[in-house]
């Protein structure tokens, strides 16, 4: 039996419970970003993956994602070998990490499933129904999640094949859910009433609990990805806070000088999408790096997130401005600024006279845009024809809450 390191098995199950505890992190950000009358419709959405994608990846969506394969095929898509978790036992697989046990290496990756299409409903809340969501999340994560994690870090996936770098899941999680958040928002449509009557977050608090729990998940999602409590673990986790504060920092300061005014929801966004941006770049560029990406990717987002309500675009909590663009942004970014010096298994960027990395990243971003958002198109169009996606008018103005699941966040005390 293949032995494994203790201390490195210890980190990676504290990073796997760290992952996961941003789910409910991403429930209490949403929620509070909504409505007062559709909170728990919203903060379910991200619920309800914990149980649907769990139990999908312990089926099959862990050997779709990173089973072996070979030829065309094997580059495009795990294969069928460790279905239901067949051959995936305690002892390490020499093929993604010698040091924990295979079914660490597993639930840890699973935490990163759970998450992902959960991202995704924060452009169709308050106006798609929940039976729906649930097909949806289930098909997507199996046809979209899957493949996309296979080419990026699954053995033979053409893209990791390439070069592509994905410290933590830029690509896989960030540029995947925002733009299928992208397609939905769109074909969905508007929500009743908007963008005439836009609502402020019901509960701003709230958001700010959710964002903290994001922020303190984050640590496990990037220092984790580097596999063990190694050096790498520790640039990670140090350029994963130093980006998620110059995203807050930028912000801030473009709401002072735009608006006259730094407001919280502005503070916790810009640290989100200071921590979307760093997630592929983690592991390969210096602090100073970290820095320049939490900078810029919160002016870039800001820019989007402001324009996006005079495109007419109805992305209801921005999941594309956030985690779509942040993710290009963090992509193109490893292209640019990562360096051997900092990790000697990636590569070296733009800055550092290879502008071949920086073309291999925007062939990663435009093929998952690409697959991604077709993937999304296809299925709400299937979903829409079949059982129905789109709540009625009357349930929007009644809200979500008691029309979808007979429950109100808030009652009022006589």
């Amino acid at each position: 039996m293949m032995a494994f390191d203790r201390a490195d098995t210890a980190f990676m199950l504290l990073c796997a419970a760290l992952v996961l505890l941003m789910t409910p992190g991403l429930a209490f950000f949403y929620g509070g970003l909504v409505r007062s009358k559709n909170v728990v419709n919203t903060m379910m959405m991200s619920f309800i993956a914990m149980g649907v994608v769990a139990v999908q990846w312990v089926l099959f969506g862990y050997s779709f994602s990173f089973g072996p394969g070979e030829g065309l095929i094997g580059s495009l898509v795990g294969s069928g070998e460790w279905l239901g978790l067949n051959g995936v036992g305690i002892t390490p697989s020499p093929a993604y990490s010698e040091a924990i046990p295979h079914q660490l290496f597993m639930v840890y990756q699973g935490m990163f499933a759970i998450i992902t299409p959960a991202l995704i409903s924060g452009a169709v809340v308050e106006r798609m129904r929940f039976r729906a969501y649930l097909v949806f999340v289930l098909l997507w994560s199996t046809i979209s999640y899957d493949v996309v994690a296979h080419w990026v870090r699954g053995v033979g996936g053409w893209l990791r094949e390439l070069g592509a770098l994905d410290f933590a899941g830029g690509t896989v999680v960030h540029i995947n859910a925002g733009v299928s958040a992208l397609v939905a928002s769109i074909m969905l449509g508007r929500r009743t009433g908007f963008p005439e009557r836009v609502t402020p977050p019901h509960n701003v608090t709230l958001a700010l609990l959710g964002g903290g729990m994001l922020w303190f998940g984050w640590f496990g999602f990037n220092a984790g990805s580097a596999l063990g409590a190694s050096e790498i673990a520790v640039v990670a986790f140090v350029n994963t806070n130093t980006a998620a504060a110059a995203g807050m920092l930028g912000w801030m300061m473009l709401e002072m000088y735009f608006k006259g005014k730094p407001t919280a929801i502005g503070a916790i966004t810009g640290a989100v999408v200071g921590l979307v941006a760093i997630t592929p770049a983690c592991g390969f560029v210096t602090p100073l790096g970290a820095i320049a990406i939490g900078l810029g990717v919160s002016g870039v987002c800001c820019w989007t997130l402001n324009q996006r309500i005079r495109w007419g675009l109805d992305d209801t909590l921005d999941a594309f401005s956030v985690h779509g663009v942040g993710g290009i942004f963090g992509a193109l970014a490893t292209g640019i600024l990562a360096t051997t010096s900092v990790n000697p298994g990636g590569a070296e960027g733009l800055l550092h006279g290879n502008v071949e990395l920086l073309g291999i990243q925007a062939l990663a971003i435009v093929a998952t845009m690409l697959f991604s958002g077709g993937v999304t198109w296809g299925l709400i169009t299937l979903i829409r024809r079949t059982i129905g996606i789109r709540s009625e008018q009357e349930h929007e103005y009644e809200g979500l809450d008691l029309v979808e699941h007979g429950e109100r966040a808030y009652h009022e005390i006589v």
